[in-house]
This record gives structure tokens, sequence and C-alpha cells, in this order.
């Protein structure tokens, strides 16, 4: 995209979207949108060499796609950063039609489903158009601290011969007369690279949970950010790494986009500090008894729901001042098989960030036998066999976690929900467009 101060007095090419037509007696005005910047296209009609580019505006309706050749000119009355752009010709590349489906201008103006169904429209405001330029700009800085570190990038199957954690929360499908799931999660492949010998892995790509949950945080396809290394000495590597990874995701985006995060989103983009607080699930729970008079349901003893997260992070910002915390030493029973215990305690977190879990992390199971116990102790035997003769011919010791990519973005920008935060998004009474 043009920089329209670094070009005054120059002529300049722009496409974009004829985003407000004003016609008015004696001169003609477009307000020229391209990539979120905007700029004000001024015709005089008393000109006679405007007089195509005149008869061209008369026909044109707002977000009509234009390309503009013209100067552009400093002028103190225009209200867009002083500038405006004083065209020598217009061409109409597609025309709008006159009634859009939903108001661009006022996100607000329609129900969320409504907008979901004209996405593409809806997209167009400047708070939903900006939300994947920030996106980017996190999970580029992601990626780009890894490389720094020599993590290899993966890509991992999606159709998969067997359900990856659970045979509850899968989709299946028909696969040539057989039956194949969609992946839940790249967990067995990542450790299966690591146990071919790559010692730290990453990948970024969808995910999907069977989950019939209409909550703000869940979707049945989401991207996941997937993170595996090697010959780690405990889980505490894992969250260390993790410390790191989002202090730089937090500082490209707030150095790129804090300003406007700041005017558009109402939302200072707080870069952590080292270390994140750390506590027990156990000590949590007194602590949080003994400041809010919080009781965890029976039935969630030994792990963690919204409620507890919500105050959790209340817990993490009065005791420590900061909004990230990781909790440790759940259940045996909450966690994935393939978690490593010591003393019968899996040897894995939750982080916590703005009331929301982000991250499960764990220091993994390497061990043939043991791996194959918990699995059995799981219910899980010849459904997963594959996985497990991963381990069978030796694999280092190991680690990893991943991150929701929407819901980090949903919290980053203190969105009410994933819908907002997914390019499209998918749930349980979603499919379309």
């Amino acid at each position: 995209m043009i920089n329209f101060k670094e070009n005054i007095d120059k002529e300049v090419t722009i496409s974009g979207f004829a985003e407000k037509v004003r016609n008015l007696q004696w001169v003609q005005f477009i307000v020229l949108r391209a990539e979120g910047k905007r700029i004000q296209i001024t015709i005089e009609k008393s000109e006679e060499k405007n007089k195509e580019m005149v008869e061209i505006v008369n026909n044109l309706t707002n977000e009509s796609t234009i390309k503009v050749t013209g100067v552009i000119k400093e002028n103190e009355k225009v209200k867009m950063g002083g500038m405006e752009l004083i065209p020598s010709s217009i061409e109409v590349t597609s025309l709008s039609a006159p009634e859009l489906p939903i108001s661009i201008t006022n996100k607000d103006a329609a129900q969320i489903d409504t907008r979901m169904d004209n996405r593409f429209i809806d997209l167009r405001n400047d708070v939903n158009f900006y939300i994947f330029k920030i996106q980017t700009e996190f999970v580029k800085a992601l990626r780009n601290y890894l490389y720094k570190k020599d993590f290899t990038e993966i890509h991992t199957p999606k159709l998969i011969g067997a359900a990856s954690e659970s045979g509850s929360e899968v989709f299946e499908v028909e696969y040539f007369g057989d039956k194949a799931y969609l992946a839940q999660s790249p967990q067995f492949y990542k450790q299966m690279a690591i146990a071919a010998g790559y010692e730290k892995v990453f990948e970024v790509a969808p995910c999907f949970r069977a989950e019939n949950s209409n909550t703000n945080r869940h979707a049945t396809e989401f991207t996941s950010f997937d993170i595996e290394f090697a010959n780690i000495n405990s889980y505490q590597d894992v969250m260390d790494l993790e410390e790191d990874l989002l202090i730089e995701g937090l500082k490209a985006v707030k150095e790129k986009y804090g300003d406007l995060i700041k005017e558009k989103y109402n939302v200072d983009v707080v870069i952590p500090t080292k270390p994140f607080p750390r506590i027990k699930l156990e000590d949590l729970y007194e602590k949080l008894h003994e400041k809010y008079g919080y009781e965890i349901p029976d039935h969630d003893v030994g792990d963690m729901n919204a409620e507890t997260e919500k105050l959790t992070s209340k817990f993490a910002m009065e005791e420590y001042g900061h909004e990230f915390i990781f909790v440790t030493d759940f259940s045996k029973t909450k966690r994935a098989f393939y978690h490593m215990r010591k003393d019968d305690v899996p040897q894995g977190y939750d982080l916590i960030w703005k009331g929301t879990e982000i991250t499960t992390g764990a220091q993994r199971e390497h061990r043939y036998d043991v791996l194959e116990k918990q699995a059995s102790e799981k219910g899980l035997g010849e459904d997963i066999k594959f996985y497990k003769d991963f381990f069978k011919y030796g694999c280092p010791p190991h680690g990893g976690f991943a991150l929701g990519i929407d819901r980090i973005t949903m919290l980053l920008l203190n969105l009410p929900s994933l819908k907002e935060t997914m390019f499209i998004f998918r749930g349980p009474n979603r499919i379309t467009p």
C-alpha cells in the first residue's frame, strides 16, 4: 500500500473501495479505502478535463472498486490526514449493488450471526479488518522466534485412521469405504517427529473438535500453534520457552500496532515480565477460597472450570500484578495419558491469561512401558498402537504445548467471541459460508 505522506506532489495509482461517494453541486468527493487506509479524492465539476470522471462518479455506488491515478496534494481542510488525491483518471473495476446487506461503518447494527452470513462485507469494517493484520504480526513473531531457535516446521496429516486423544470428540468421515477422522491435534505426529530425531518442531494448522459447545471460546475448527522439543529436564523447561515465545509475540504486536489497538479496541498491550507466576492447583484452590470464598465443584476437583479460570486471573493480578499465571499439578484423571507423571502427578500445566486457559503443556511420557500402562488405564489399546510404536525404539525426553491462535487474538483485543477472531467461524450451528 502506498504511503500517502511520502508521495506528496507525486503521481500515484491507487486501487481500492469507494467507501463513500458525495456528489455536490460544484464538486465530487470519494473516500477511497485500501488496506484499511483512506484518502479523499476531489473532483472539480467545472473543469473541462474532468468531464468524463464526473460522469463516472455520477453512476458510482458506495463500495464499488475503483482504480485512480492522480497527484496527492496537501490540504489542511481535509480531515483525513490533511491530504487529498486530485485525479487525472478513474476506472471502475467493479460496480457494487446499491444496497449493502449490513453496515460497514457500524458493526453493531446487525446481530453477530447476520454478520457471519455476510462475512465478506463484515470484514470491511476497520475493527474487523485489523484483527487479522494484528494476528498475522503475532504469528509471524512466534514463527521467527522459533526459526531463530532452529525449530523445524512440519505439516502433519489432518485425515487420520484413529482418534488422536479420545473417541468422543472426533469428526468421522467416510474414506474409500473405510472410516477416517479429522485430527483433534497434531500431538501424536509432533512426538513422532521427536522420535525420528528432530529435536525441535512446530506446526501452525487447523484442528477439529466435535464438541457441541456454544460458548464464546469454542469452535469445531480452529488454528493451533503447536510446539514440541526434546532433551528437556522437566516441564519447567516447557514453561520457560512459552514465556519467551509469548513475550516475543506481544512485543512485535505492540511495536507495530500498539497505538492502533488502543484506538480501535481500547486495549493497552502489556508486555509480561519473567518469570510468570506459577502455582500448584491445590494451593490455588486454597487461595481462591481464602480470598473469594470460592469452592471448586466436586465434579471439577483436580481440574479447573471457567469460573476458576476467571478468579485465577483476578488472583494473579492482585497477588503478583501479572496478567499470566501457570497452574500445575493437576489430577492424572483430568490429564491425557501421554503426560509424564512424577509421584503420580502429571508433569504439566495450564497457562491462564485474562481469565481463560490458553495452553495445556507438559513433559511427555517417552518410556514405552510406562506409556503403554498409562494408555491402558484410559482404556486405550490397539487403536493407538501406531502411536505407541513411536517409542519402542528409543525416544528422548521431550515436551510441548499448543496455543489456540483464535483464542489468543480474542483475549489480546478483548473481543467477546471467537466468531470475531476467526476469519470464517465454524461451530455446531455454522458450516457456511
